[in-house]
């Protein structure tokens, strides 16, 4: 635990300390303890802490002219599962760094995100992104709008892998253009994950592994297999699932009737009841619950954990939360319960809608018509909580 905290405030310090040595010009410095401040936030875990240490080093490259890893953290950082006002700024910084690599079009994209997330109730940002489009206008009058904009995969680097397709009965997997690049000699095939992909051949019940050159890396040995996830993939031969790595060697010992993908090194599980392992196959999370039923504040559903760790547990048809270590944050007392980056959202057997905060606590009375009021109050609670990059 005092690791834990040590990591958080050494982590928060060094950030700062890399956001007043930018603003003064001492870019070297900057990035030094930007660098560090990136491994201590890492390694708490925490979501929010990374991605402000992720933006803060990448403010700093972009101050140096280090546009390709600046525009590479301002893409990982950014996460659905972030508070509305830290996704706008990022976006808003990933669109400065793309106007000064003359990337306007890239650059307007990042803007309209981020008056998509945060525009009607901030003036100070439709202020500086007014300011920053009349800017594009007048550069692009002269230089033009620059280079097509990239994807957030060709930013992060990440290959497009094949994809399924179909020649007559069988499957294969095509290019972006639709060619065959593996042969169509399947009669199942599942999407690459992780640069592999599980496919049946006809004369066979049994699932084998492939790469991305169509070789063959485990023979045909399970009866069931989902795709791989955080280097490990669930599969069933003769026992139940069971997780194994890339060369098929078990990780996880067979004895769960159901499983979910792994996420941030944790799985939800069902023997019993549901609960989690992680990697070594250990019970993180007692497997004594009805179910996971994790949904976020903007209605994506998450199957099991979410990268931040946490979970919605159900206890027969009551909510709460547990994190990837089995704390219990919220008991499970709640007919409805959504995840916030800030909050949870909890539901009345009256239908009414109200938040606790992130110790589960009440924030707000459940005297709400809707999530939207209160979504709404929260953002209201959260009027002077401007992130500083």
């Amino acid at each position: 635990m005092g690791s834990a905290v040590d990591n958080r405030t050494r982590a928060r310090l060094l950030s700062l300390r890399a956001v007043t040595s930018r603003i003064l010009g001492e870019l070297d410095d900057a990035l030094a303890d930007g660098r560090l401040a990136l491994t201590y936030a890492e390694a708490t875990g925490e979501l929010r802490r990374t991605a402000l240490a992720q933006a803060r080093l990448a403010h700093v490259l972009r101050w140096r002219g280090d546009f390709p890893e600046a525009d590479l953290l301002f893409a990982r950082a950014n996460s659905i599962e972030l508070p509305d006002r830290l996704r706008a700024a990022l976006h808003e910084h990933a669109g400065r760094s793309c106007y000064d690599q003359g990337r306007l079009m890239e650059a307007c994209h990042h803007f309209e995100r981020a008056l998509d997330l945060r525009g009607a109730g901030d003036a100070e940002l439709l202020d500086r992104i007014r300011v920053a489009l009349d800017a594009v206008t007048a550069r692009a009058s002269a230089d033009g709008f620059g280079p097509y904009p990239r994807s957030r995969d060709d930013i992060l680097d990440r290959d497009r892998p094949p994809m399924p397709g179909q020649d007559g009965p069988l499957w294969g997997y095509t290019d972006p253009d639709g060619d065959l690049v593996i042969p169509a000699r399947y009669a199942e095939v599942q999407p690459f994950h992780d640069g592999l992909a599980w496919v049946r051949r006809p004369d066979t019940d049994r699932w084998s592994l492939i790469n991305l050159l169509g070789t063959t890396v485990i023979p045909p040995s399970y009866r069931m297999a989902r795709p791989f996830s955080d280097g490990l993939a669930w599969v069933v031969g003769d026992g139940g699932w069971t997780a194994i790595d890339a060369t098929g060697a078990v990780q996880v010992p067979p004895n769960f009737a159901d499983v979910r993908p792994f996420r941030r090194g944790v799985a939800a599980v069902r023997r019993e009841g549901w609960g989690a392992v992680d990697r070594n196959g250990r019970i993180v999370v007692p497997t004594r619950y009805h179910g996971f039923n994790t949904e976020l504040a903007d209605g994506e559903q998450v199957d099991g954990f979410t990268d931040e760790g946490l979970a919605v547990v159900d206890v027969a048809g009551r909510r709460g939360v547990v994190d990837r270590t089995g704390a219990v944050l919220v008991p499970p007392a709640h007919p409805m319960l959504v995840i916030h980056p800030v909050a949870f959202l909890v539901g009345s057997p009256t239908g009414r809608w109200g938040a606790l905060d992130r110790r589960g606590e009440p924030l707000i009375d459940p005297v709400h018509r809707d999530r939207a009021a209160v979504l709404a109050e929260i953002d209201r609670l959260l009027t002077d909580a401007n992130p500083v990059l």
